[in-house]
């Protein structure tokens, strides 16, 4: 249960262009784990490099050493009580969304949720 701003520890499901922006931002007042099934990008931004140029280096390095985390292991989110899931829902040719990305991240983290726990979906297309 989150009785007061201090005790806020936010994970952010997915790293891609609303996440890792979302998780940087989010680390300047709260404990903030990220979190992306794809080993590689977390490697990557680990090291202090987003490929995709939605966060600078500096930015970046800078958040690091403030304490974010970054991981694709489930088991570190575990200790958070504030779940911001931001995974991609691409539409397939008829314009409709493909829930899968959404389920599977709703699935893992239902597992670890306790009485209390936020969880706030950012979706772009549904």
């Amino acid at each position: 249960m989150i009785s007061n701003l201090q005790d806020v520890q936010i994970a952010v499901i997915g790293l891609g262009y609303v996440g890792l922006p979302l998780a940087v931002e989010l680390c300047e007042k709260y404990k903030v784990v990220g979190f992306d099934i794809n080993d590689k990008r977390v490697a990557g931004l680990n090291e202090g490099h987003d490929f995709t140029k939605e966060v600078s280096d500096d930015k970046l390095k800078s958040s690091l050493s403030k304490g974010l985390e970054l991981s694709s292991n489930a088991t570190d989110i575990h200790k958070c009580n504030v779940y911001i899931v931001t995974v991609p829902t691409p539409i397939n040719t008829f314009k409709a969304p493909d829930l899968g990305p959404l389920l599977k991240a709703s699935k893992m983290i239902g597992s670890m949720l306790n009485e209390g726990d936020v969880v706030i979906y950012e979706s772009t297309t549904y």
